[in-house]
């Protein structure tokens, strides 16, 4: 019988194409990776790897099996599911990836929720944005991830990957009080207002960055950006000391020190759902079941009442 376990490790060499990345992933030496995938040769009798130098290339009957394994892994999946169509509490270990501005808001008191309902459950939390969570879900490194996906910009759910989503996080003006748009009220600002503002934003590369510039652009003007950080605290804290807006979701707005005020940002489209993913088929395991009732119960008091959908 193969080792599902050397199985993995041929699959996630398919995918990351070093025995290096491989042990990197698993936590082990580069040699321990070397000598599982020798034993899963002999096991199967067939030769998986070619090896050049210090290069190593999966053979063509070592492709098949990588693709084979996805779908014995499924099948476990299923398996695991059947055994539990049967009522139980949910016990044992339950890995969670998170996106970082959900940490303090979610994750925090998504621990706190399954430990008072569900004390059998240990969480394991793993900060990770949507793309590296969705690869961690695939690669059965955790359970679920919390995602989002910014409603302007195209981004596809993996093969694989169910994404649920919890609810809406909108994109909010952040100012300084004396900034001519920090009108009092809280009416909602035109993106267009800003345009003569030099701008703090996340970087190009990334989804924030990217679903801003889009939206500017899409208001008729391409903004003079001065500072570009990936931290959300830190662009408050550039805004604070600068005067200068900042675009950022509702979620990350939540403690502002003095002198700043949140203005909703009057392009309904600007905003981003707030999701919750996991492995196809995986929504009726029972700690899989008990978290997911979980973060639903957390959701609108952290995205001010967005419905679910």
């Amino acid at each position: 019988m193969l080792d599902v376990r050397r199985l993995v490790l041929l699959r996630d060499l398919a995918a990351h194409g070093t025995v290096t990345a491989v042990a990197e992933l698993h936590r082990v030496t580069p040699s321990a990776v070397s000598q599982q995938l020798r034993l899963l040769e002999e096991e199967t009798r067939t030769r998986l790897l070619e090896r050049t130098g210090r290069s190593i290339h999966l053979t063509a009957a070592g492709r098949r099996l990588a693709e084979d394994t996805e779908r014995v892994l499924d099948a476990l999946d299923q398996a695991r599911s059947h055994l539990h169509s049967e009522p139980a509490e949910p016990a044992g270990p339950l890995h969670l990836a998170c996106f970082p501005s959900a940490l303090v808001p979610l994750a925090a008191p998504l621990g706190r929720a399954l430990q008072d309902t569900h004390p059998g459950l240990r969480l394991h939390i793993t900060e990770a944005e949507p793309e590296p969570a969705a690869r961690l879900l695939l690669q059965r490194r955790v359970d679920l991830a919390l995602t989002y996906r910014y409603t302007n910009l195209a981004d596809p759910t993996p093969s694989g990957v169910e994404s649920l989503v919890l609810g809406v996080d909108p994109l909010v003006a952040v100012l300084r009080d004396d900034h001519p748009a920090a009108r009092a009220g809280g009416s909602p600002v035109e993106l267009r207002e800003l345009a003569d503002s030099e701008w703090i934003t996340a970087p190009a590369h990334t989804a924030c960055g990217t679903a801003v510039l889009h939206a500017c652009r899409s208001a008729g003007f391409a903004p003079r950006v001065r500072h570009t950080c990936t931290d959300f605290t830190a662009m408050i804290a550039l805004t604070a000391s600068c005067g200068l807006p900042v675009v950022l979701p509702r979620m990350a707005a939540d403690r502002l020190p003095p002198g700043l005020v949140v203005r909703p940002v009057a392009d309904p489209a600007l905003a981003r759902t707030i999701e919750v993913a996991v492995r196809r088929g995986a929504t009726h395991e029972p700690p899989v079941a008990a978290c997911l009732e979980a973060v639903r119960a957390l959701v609108p008091a952290a995205d001010g009442g967005a419905p679910h959908a």
